[in-house]
């Protein structure tokens, strides 16, 4: 928790100032009490209304000084809080920016977002409850004892015995229900993922009829959140009432006390006044700090969580530049695969195992296989998405680890398996590969891409909007957006993963007939399961089950390779069927 402290650094002057002029408040609030003894005991008792004026006047003072005490603390917390959990959301956010795939994968993304948004917030929140009256209130307690010692010492002792009962009360629900906020929070995440995977996947949900059961599933996660929450609020809410009891028996206590004591003449009527207005502040005050302690359990409870993130370290280590030299004829090697093997984090199996290949500079390399094959795999482990955990991958003739992060990245035109547009323009979301392209380069993009037809199509083209996840997009024109995203890059190596799959087969042959009249020599990955995408590759890989079971040419995975017949046979007609249908027609 202590890390998290140096994002209050910017904000040193607001968070003592706060706490200072709410105390200052609450030394105007205890002097209240002796005054209104005063107007009782001498005002009052001598008919003396100039003094009882005079008294009314000073009260009037106090509670104008007060007020502007309070909204002064007011605004310097308010401040230091907004100011810390937007420090703090920033470093959080550029934190998992920094963390590799695998630990994304492990952490999730519904607790991340939940991290990022209802945690934060509940620290902000408590930390401003925090300024305001962690101090105030056991300065204001332990005032109103003294005063209260002042007033008359035989009464003030009932101060001693019931501030230490009511702080027991108090803290023992605090170690109760703090580590009751920690599992809600994460029972929250649960509803959150399932809210967010509901969403994502309405579609499919609607179209095989399963709204009823995911209402029912989302009913029993939300049931077992609001079930820990009232635990949690039943024991929360025994503070107000077991505070009460306790105040109320000690006003009783005093009242008796101060019945006595004035009846023997050791006190005078106002002082008990004074003593009950004591009392009434204790209790006001440890009420509030009963409520502090909540917030501050469930903030506490957030900020745990958040800490979790931040020491989360990235798995992945970057060198600030390229070192030595490379040999001219590996620098030729594109990409270098030996004996690589590929285990995600808490997998039970290997994803790859053994994969070795070589790819030249302007070759074009398929990959191919069933679902599960591990075609996503390799191609992620190009530009180091994923690390290795058995053999090396090298790229132009250096280690994959060799290389800076935004140098590599550079050099690497990747297209992912879901395309992903972000909210703005078409024209922003293709300068997300180069932000200094051109007008001309950004078309020249589109139309290697063969999207530039339909981006002319609209009314605004490049400054076309584009909406949350680019759904005002089909799903053929997001594929086309992101392999233009990746091209206005100019990339040595791209990597397109099973990209063109919403294409029909005249689109994508027009677009890899594109990619390879593009000038220089550029390497290009294409992952597909349609083994007419890859039959004029150079070479194409085939995997089964992690292994890589064959590679060559098309024509010579006809002959050799049983796999990739099998894949190629399942989309074309065997030429056994070919001929017995021409026999018939």
């Amino acid at each position: 928790m202590k890390q998290m402290l140096v994002y209050l650094n910017g904000y040193k002057k607001e968070s003592v100032i706060a706490p200072l002029f709410k105390m200052l408040e609450a030394c105007f609030d205890l002097l209240v009490p002796l005054v209104m003894a005063d107007i009782v005991n001498v005002g009052i008792a001598a008919h003396d209304l100039h003094y009882i004026l005079m008294r009314c006047g000073l009260l009037l003072l106090l509670a104008m000084v007060g007020l502007a005490c309070s909204v002064t603390a007011q605004y310097f917390s308010a401040k230091a809080a907004v100011g810390y959990a937007t420090a703090l959301r920033h470093a959080l956010f550029a934190h998992i920016q920094s963390l590799g795939f695998s630990e994304m994968d492990t952490i999730g993304t519904s607790t991340l977002i939940t991290r990022m948004t209802s945690d934060i917030n509940l620290v902000q929140s408590g930390l401003n409850m925090f300024l305001r009256l962690f101090l105030r209130s056991p300065f204001v307690v332990v005032g109103a004892m003294i005063c209260a010692f002042t007033v008359n010492v035989q009464a003030a002792l009932i101060f001693v015995v019931t501030i230490p009962a009511l702080s027991v009360v108090v803290f023992t629900i605090m170690a109760v229900t703090n580590p009751l906020y920690k599992k809600v929070q994460g029972r929250l995440d649960k509803v959150l993922g399932l809210t967010r995977e509901n969403l994502t996947g309405v579609r499919v949900v609607r179209a095989f009829g399963k709204e009823a059961s995911e209402t029912a599933r989302f009913e029993q996660t939300n049931g077992d959140l609001t079930t820990l929450q009232l635990k949690v609020g039943h024991l929360s809410a025994l503070t107000n009432p077991l505070t009460y009891v306790l105040i109320n028996l000690a006003i009783v206590a005093l009242l008796y006390t101060g019945a006595i004591e004035i009846n023997v003449g050791r006190m005078a009527s106002g002082d008990l006044i004074a003593l009950v207005n004591y009392m009434n502040q204790i209790l006001v005050e440890l009420v509030k700090l009963a409520n502090l302690i909540v917030q501050i359990s469930k903030a506490l409870a957030s900020a745990g969580r958040v800490q979790a993130v931040l020491n989360t370290k990235p798995g992945m280590a970057f060198p600030q530049v390229v070192t030595g030299s490379v040999p001219a004829a590996a620098a030729e090697d594109a990409v270098k695969f030996d004996h690589v093997g590929l285990t995600y984090a808490g997998a039970g199996a290997p994803s790859l195992t053994g994969i070795t290949f070589t790819a030249r500079r302007g070759e074009t390399i398929g990959v191919i296989g069933g679902t599960g094959a591990g075609k996503s795999s390799l191609v992620n482990l190009i530009p180091r998405f994923y690390d290795a955990t058995d053999g090396t991958v090298e790229l132009f003739g250096r280690p994959a680890a060799a290389w800076p992060r935004e140098m590599l990245r550079s050099r690497i035109g990747t297209v992912m398996q879901k395309a992903q547009l972000f909210t703005g323009t078409i024209r922003s979301n293709l300068l997300w590969g180069n932000r200094s392209a051109t007008d001309a380069d950004l078309w020249a993009a589109l139309e290697t891409a063969q999207a530039a037809e339909f981006v002319r199509s609209k009314p605004l083209g490049l400054d076309e909007p584009v909406e949350q996840g680019g759904q005002n997009f089909s799903g053929g024109q997001r594929q086309r957006l992101t392999i233009a995203r990746a091209l206005v890059t100019k990339p040595e190596i791209l990597i397109l993963d099973d990209s063109a799959s919403a294409l029909d087969f005249a689109t994508d042959a027009a677009l890899r007939k594109a990619i390879a009249a593009l000038p220089g020599s550029m390497t290009v990955f294409i992952v597909s399961q349609r083994a007419a995408s890859l039959q004029h590759a150079d070479r194409i890989l085939v995997l089964d089950d992690g292994h890589m079971v064959g590679c060559g040419t098309h024509k010579e995975l006809l002959e050799r390779c049983p796999v990739y017949q099998e894949i190629y046979e399942s989309q074309f007609k065997k030429p056994s069927e070919l001929a017995k249908g021409g026999a018939q027609a």
